[in-house]
């Protein structure tokens, strides 16, 4: 079954409308030039009331590798997401503390998702962009044996299409679960039902 992660939660109505659509999980960003960033104080009594079993991810961009490893080990998070420029030594840092990783990658050409096979992280993300908001050519996805997450442009209206067409481990939503900029939980319900259901 596609793995569902919901990106981008900063109210407490967030966090009530995934508790009950259940995604597998939730992400909370922390990159300093996303509207949807929250505080290291804010993400934690988010997290307390998240459902059992749903995983929460943090969403970085550029950020120290200690200020990483501060919320994974205080239970903030339970993954770490990078986004921006780390190397791959960041990676494999976070990995030896024990916890897992994604790393995204911005798709535009075969070249962009070639290189993303190379990495060390635990999990992929294929993305058209920093929250765009629009899908990129599915046809440059490479045949990819391990997991990993399509992100960029997804909504009810083509998540299911999408499941269907490339077989993603998982799909990662966050403006297509939106209205005027906040989380829609009719929206939210809809998504995963849709995915569910493929």
């Amino acid at each position: 079954m596609t793995k569902i992660k919901i990106c981008g939660l900063t109210r407490p109505q967030d966090i009530e409308a995934v508790n009950a659509a259940r995604p597998d999980f939730a992400g909370f960003v922390f990159a300093e030039k996303s509207r949807r960033r929250v505080t290291p104080a804010q993400a934690a009594a988010l997290r307390r009331a998240l459902r059992f079993g749903i995983v929460p991810v943090g969403v970085f961009a550029n950020q120290p590798v200690q200020e990483i490893l501060s919320m994974l080990s205080a239970g903030t998070i339970a993954v770490a997401q990078l986004h921006g420029q780390e190397p791959e030594e960041m990676v494999r840092q976070i990995q030896q503390a024990g916890f897992p990783v994604i790393r995204a990658f911005r798709v535009q050409s075969a070249a962009d998702a070639a290189r993303a096979l190379n990495s060390t992280a635990d999990v992929l993300l294929l993305d058209s962009g920093s929250g765009s908001g629009r899908t990129f050519d599915w046809n440059l996805i490479p045949d990819i044996r391990r997991p990993w997450f399509l992100a960029g442009g997804l909504c009810a209206e083509n998540a299911a299409e999408a499941v269907r067409q490339v077989r993603p481990w998982g799909a990662d939503v966050s403006s297509g679960v939106e209205t005027d900029g906040v989380k829609d939980a009719a929206k939210i319900a809809e998504l995963i039902r849709r995915i569910r259901n493929v």
